[in-house]
């Protein structure tokens, strides 16, 4: 794992969003670097491999195969996922929700020291490529 990874895996292991999420999980042809059943929600830390011709190419080939199974594919930077902890933290947070919504589940409590209110709390502290990444598609 890298660095921003095992930082999110800290924030995300033992239900600490209020749902169980695995890391590395083996899905069809691809390595899920982590996921949640429940929310069908897959969360994906990019390096700079992943911002050339050939790394956009296909991730958004393996985007599509995995949303044409139904799940939620969200991609971060490694330096978002350092730089920006309890934005990602929150993004993650409110598409759990939605998805948790969406399934007739009860809403999550908010998350340790978060906010309920995405816009509010996060919006300000979160860089233009996650809220235009992310953010918008709730």
């Amino acid at each position: 794992m890298t660095d921003a990874e095992r930082k999110l895996w800290s924030l995300l292991r033992n239900n600490r969003l209020g749902v169980k999420f695995r890391r590395q999980v083996p899905y069809d042809l691809y390595i899920l670097d982590f996921y949640c059943v429940k929310a069908r929600l897959v969360i994906e830390v990019d390096g700079s491999q992943h911002y050339t011709t050939d790394g956009k190419r296909r991730d958004g080939i393996r985007d599509a195969d995995l949303r044409s199974d139904g799940l939620e594919v969200l991609r971060f930077t490694n330096a978002d996922v350092l730089t920006n902890t309890e934005g990602v933290k929150q993004v993650i947070f409110e598409k759990v929700k939605v998805a948790l919504k969406g399934n007739g589940d009860p809403l999550l409590p908010p998350p340790e020291g978060g906010s309920v209110c995405i816009r509010e709390a996060v919006e300000p502290m979160i860089p233009t490529s996650i809220l235009a990444h992310n953010l918008l598609s709730l």
